[in-house]
C-alpha cells in the first residue's frame, strides 16, 4: 500500500501510528512498513506514535500550529505563537508555545520546537478558536484576547499593579501594538476572571485596556 492512499484518512494532519496500524492491519507486518517508510525519508517522526509526510513522500506537510494540536493533546496555541499570528507582536516566532491541561512539555522536532504549559480547567478551555491554516487544516488557536491574558499569566515575576505599569509591560517590553489592545472585548475577560490565575493582574489588565 502506497503511503498517498494512507494519507487520505489523515486530511493533512499529522499521523498516528494508532490509525495507521489499522489501516494496514491486513499487512502481516504492519510495523515493518510503517519503518520502511521512516527509513526512505517518506515519514518523519516527531515524537512516539505520531508521523508527518518526509520530503521523499511528495505529501502536504500539516502547518506547525497543526502539528502542535497534535503533539500534546488537548491543547491549543497561545503566547507569542498566537500574539504574533493575531498582529500585535512584529517578532516572528521560532518557538510554538501551546497551552495544555496536562503537564508542561517540551519537544525538539524535525519539524521545529514546541512547547507546552499547563492551565487548569475550566479557564483552560475560555477563549479558544478554530482558524483555518489550508483548505483542509484547521488549528485551536487562542483569541486575541486569551493571547494577551495568558502572556500574562505566564510571565514569571509580573503582578500588574498599575495601570502605568500594565501599559509599560504591554507595549514598551512585549512592543504590542497598542491599536490591536483597543479592539479587545474586556467584558469577555471579565467574564474569565472568576477562575482565572493571577486574577489580580488580569482585573488591572482590564482597567488599563479601557483606558487606552
Amino acid at each position: 500500500m502506497e503511503l498517498r492512499k494512507i494519507a487520505k484518512g489523515f486530511g493533512d494532519a499529522p499521523f498516528s501510528r494508532h490509525l495507521m496500524l489499522e489501516i494496514l492491519k491486513d499487512y502481516k507486518r504492519p510495523n515493518d512498513k510503517i519503518s520502511e517508510w521512516v527509513k526512505s525519508g517518506q515519514l518523519l517522526s516527531i515524537r512516539r506514535g505520531l508521523y508527518i509526510p518526509g520530503l521523499e513522500s511528495d505529501l502536504p506537510v500539516p502547518e506547525p500550529f497543526l502539528i502542535a494540536n497534535h503533539l500534546r493533546g488537548p491543547s491549543y496555541v497561545s503566547l507569542e505563537a498566537a500574539l504574533s499570528y493575531w498582529g500585535f507582536i512584529p517578532e516572528r516566532v521560532y518557538e510554538i508555545t501551546s497551552v495544555t491541561m496536562k503537564t508542561a512539555k517540551k519537544y525538539n522536532t524535525p519539524a521545529g520546537r514546541f512547547s507546552y504549559q499547563h492551565l487548569p480547567s475550566p479557564y483552560y478551555s475560555f477563549g479558544i478558536e478554530s482558524i483555518e491554516l489550508t483548505p483542509k487544516q484547521n488549528a485551536l488557536i487562542a483569541s486575541r484576547e486569551k493571547a494577551v491574558c495568558d502572556k500574562v499569566i505566564f510571565t514569571s515575576g509580573i503582578t500588574l499593579r498599575s495601570t502605568r505599569q500594565t501599559k509599560d509591560f504591554l507595549i514598551e517590553d512585549l512592543r504590542m501594538d497598542e491599536n490591536m489592545l483597543k479592539k479587545l472585548d474586556t467584558t469577555i475577560i471579565h467574564s474569565w476572571l472568576s477562575d482565572a490565575p493571577k486574577k489580580n493582574s488580569l482585573e488591572m489588565l482590564i482597567k488599563t485596556l479601557n483606558e487606552l
